[in-house]
């Protein structure tokens, strides 16, 4: 039997203009296609906390906490499917594009180089950029958000979902790593992290882009840039789902775990050779202290933006 073909992969930019209309056609593919995958583009890092830290992961929150106190979103890419992986007719990926100022907003530079030659016109963004705060108030009512029925599926997202919550809160992000976690299952109450989810085989390691190298998954559109990186991290998802966990994840032990973060949270469920090689893949390069394993788990955590 011919196989059916699959839709195009279509990436919609959404600006200030067309921000409502292309929101109210989300909420309009929900009830069917309540998987959503998400990437954010953010100008990078550019401060560390000073003081005491409790625990590594507590440093690497309080920096989390501060550059996103301090820095504006620049994309989000929201890519949609069912949970067998099957795509909408039409348009799957929606690309949000923000008010940002190079005159006037705090950045890094290399991260706005890298952004630029991927493509991301900053003029654009400061003439025709969605205001946050709008976009916060439509996303709250779209029925995306505070829905146990939609599964968001990540790459090393703490900086991913620490903008979105910023945005949804109208609020600095929460002082205790404990408090942000509690905000992020209200807001997010189903989503997985698939650098977490590398952990369940000795086969997978790296970035996004060396994972849908192993796994043989083509990208669609520009990399670095949040529409593309959203689907190919939905795709990326589902060919993981069926040829890493057999068409099942196991949601009691996967589900709700950032890769990362969570004094508890990051290794709850994983075995301890998981955490081993979770730890020798954030030393291999340098001593093992908090500088070290921050300037690494920054960096990765850039890569996956």
């Amino acid at each position: 039997m011919e196989k059916t073909k699959e839709p195009s992969l279509v990436i919609k930019e959404v600006w200030a203009e067309n921000l409502e209309k292309e929101l109210a056609n989300i909420s309009s593919i929900l009830d069917k296609y309540n998987f959503v995958a998400m990437d954010t583009e953010f100008p990078g890092v550019v401060a560390r906390p000073i003081g005491s830290f409790r625990s590594n992961t507590d440093y690497h929150y309080q920096t989390l906490r501060c550059n996103v106190d301090l820095l504006k979103i620049i994309q989000l890419g929201l890519s949609f499917s069912d949970s067998e992986g099957n795509i909408p007719e039409g348009c799957a990926c929606w690309q949000f594009n923000f008010r940002f100022s190079l005159n006037e907003d705090i950045y890094a530079q290399d991260s706005i180089d890298l952004l630029t030659r991927s493509g991301i016109d900053f003029d654009e963004h400061e003439r025709h950029g969605i205001d946050v705060e709008r976009f916060g108030e439509l996303l709250i009512s779209s029925g995306i958000v505070l829905n146990e029925d939609i599964c968001w599926i990540s790459f090393h997202s703490g900086y991913d979902f620490g903008y979105l919550l910023k945005i949804l809160t109208c609020s600095e992000m929460p002082a205790e790593e404990s408090e942000f976690f509690e905000l992020l299952n209200t807001y997010f109450p189903r989503f997985y992290d698939m650098k977490y989810l590398m952990m369940a085989s000795d086969r997978l390691y790296g970035g996004l882009n060396k994972l849908a190298e192993i796994l043989e998954v083509e990208r669609v559109g520009q990399m670095h840039q949040a529409g593309s990186d959203s689907l190919l991290t939905m795709k990326v998802f589902f060919k993981m789902k069926e040829s890493i966990f057999s068409g099942q994840i196991d949601e009691r032990r996967y589900c709700g775990v950032l890769y990362g973060l969570g004094s508890a949270a990051a290794f709850g469920h994983a075995s301890h050779e998981a955490e081993r090689r979770y730890n020798y893949t954030n030393n291999e390069n340098g001593t093992n202290n908090n500088n070290g394993d921050l300037k690494r788990f920054v960096d990765s955590a850039l890569a996956a933006s």
